[in-house]
């Protein structure tokens, strides 16, 4: 098993350079991979032994992958084969599938690390090949927008690279465990360079932008999964070292509110969507034990959204209220709105259940949270539609969102300890209360944000605010 762990990780890196070589294979290639990442994760999944690899034992540098591991794995799975099967009839390149696929594998190796040092690269490669993504239009929008993320994400890199030597310096290991013995300094700086990596709090007030310009299947990875590779060494951290808990959680509860501020007032369906992209981040944070699941369920409704969005007449909830959408495309938005908004049936449902019953008692404010997701996804649920022939999307199209959509029912038998008569009507209550709010209030509100907070010099600054947040947390 260790070999083939080995194997599985190394596969992705190989089959993105033999892209170039036999560019008539890029999809076929790019497919085949998530295929072997969605095995490798169904046999962990289901193993009741986890995996632990130690690859240099002097530094700490070691792999670990369990049941939490898992899920991140197979959430990267299903995401990737959606994105590479709606743009199978599309003109993308072998550069494109190439990249995607080095993503997918950075991204799974992100998803194993339980050391500072390979996670490090692994976060380095990630952040190149989102940047050749977000800036493959070659447009002078879209490479402002990936190099705009591109310096953000590398000055937050170094910030964390001091921190892993801080841990070094402490325990001569980079494992995570060292964190419990390690200068308050090193907490601090590394869990910067991931917050801004997760795009956590006003540390990820770059995402908005980043997510909703981007091409709609690069949205869909950088939403469903990319972020993801900042979130997932927290909740590792959290669970090990046990001081740093009510950190994440706080971290969690701030992130859910200050996202679905944002999401509940802006009128931009790509930009509510990346808003929302926050938020459920912060879902993730506030019950570490059982992040993993929640991760799963918003990589699938996220990617979905973003696709299904991304193919509408219009990003303007104004303009869309004010001409009809394609009922097909209108009712697989409808059950993925359900799905994130907590409705039953769907694996939202079990999925957010599951985080409000791992809540400590001062994190009774994601009851708001989950009240501002309802009132957002109203927004969608409720826009007019009707049989457009015109509209028809090519068969990938579809493919994928089936993928997606069916992924969302088949795990909602995951937790189906959920469906108690109090578990079912907390929500719908919550939701009808989301909907009535959007109906009579939010809908008719024009209510312009400013986006000055997500010009390059102010996220700057926030990322030396949080520095100092976060020092004096962990001094305290």
């Amino acid at each position: 098993m260790n070999t083939m762990t080995i194997a599985w990780i190394a596969l992705p890196f190989f089959l993105g350079f033999s892209i170039y070589l036999f560019p008539s294979l890029d999809k076929i290639l790019c497919l085949c991979m998530a295929i072997v990442s969605g095995g490798y994760a169904s046999q962990i999944f289901w193993s009741e032994t986890p995996i632990e690899l130690q690859l240099l034992d002097s530094f700490g540098v070691t792999l670990v992958i369990d049941q939490l591991s898992s899920y991140f794995i197979l959430t990267n799975t299903l995401v990737t084969a959606a994105v590479i099967i709606s743009c199978w009839n599309t003109n993308k390149t072998a550069f494109f599938y190439a990249q995607t696929i080095i993503l997918h594998g950075s991204v799974n190796a992100a998803f194993v690390c339980a050391n500072f040092m390979s996670l490090y690269v692994a976060l380095e490669v990630i952040g190149i090949a989102s940047f050749l993504l977000i800036a493959y239009p070659r447009t002078d929008r879209s490479i402002w927008v990936g190099l705009r993320y591109l310096f953000i994400s590398n000055v937050a890199m170094l910030f964390y690279l001091v921190g892993a030597l801080l841990v070094y310096q402490a325990h001569n290991s980079f494992a995570f465990k060292g964190l419990a013995g390690a200068p308050p300094e090193a907490l601090a700086l590394i869990f910067l360079g991931l917050l801004v990596k997760g795009g956590i709090f006003v540390s990820g007030l770059w995402l908005p932008l980043t997510h909703s310009e981007s091409e709609t299947p690069v949205s869909a990875l950088l939403s469903g999964v990319v972020v993801k590779a900042g979130v997932y060494p927290l909740l590792r951290c959290a669970l090990i070292v046990e001081e740093i808990d009510p950190i994440v959680r706080l971290f969690g509860m701030g992130t859910a509110l200050l996202g679905v501020f944002y999401a509940v007032f802006d009128k931009d369906a790509k930009r509510i969507l990346a808003f929302h992209t926050v938020s459920q981040l912060g879902f993730i944070l506030a019950a570490p034990a059982v992040g993993g699941f929640y991760a799963l369920t918003h990589g699938l409704v996220k990617s979905a959204l973003f696709l299904l969005v991304g193919n509408l007449p219009s990003r303007n909830i104004k303009e869309l209220q004010k001409q009809p959408i394609h009922t097909p495309i209108w009712f697989a938005l409808v059950i993925a709105s359900f799905s994130i908004s907590g409705f039953p049936m769907l694996a939202g449902f079990g999925a957010k259940i599951l985080v409000m019953k791992n809540l400590l008692p001062w994190q009774v404010a994601m009851n708001l949270a989950a009240l501002g997701t309802a009132i957002s996804f109203a927004k969608f649920i409720f826009l007019p539609h009707g049989m457009l022939p015109q509209q028809t999307k090519k068969p990938g199209f579809w493919l994928a969102i089936i993928l997606l959509l069916g992924g969302l029912i088949a795990a909602n038998g995951v937790y189906y300890e959920a469906y108690t008569l109090e578990n079912v009507i907390k929500p719908l209550l919550t939701i009808a209360l989301g909907w009535l709010a959007y109906l009579f209030i939010f809908q008719h509100l024009v209510v312009k944000l400013p986006r000055m907070l997500e010009q390059l010099d102010h996220l700057m600054g926030f990322m030396s605010l949080m520095l100092v947040i976060l020092f004096w947390m962990v001094f305290a």
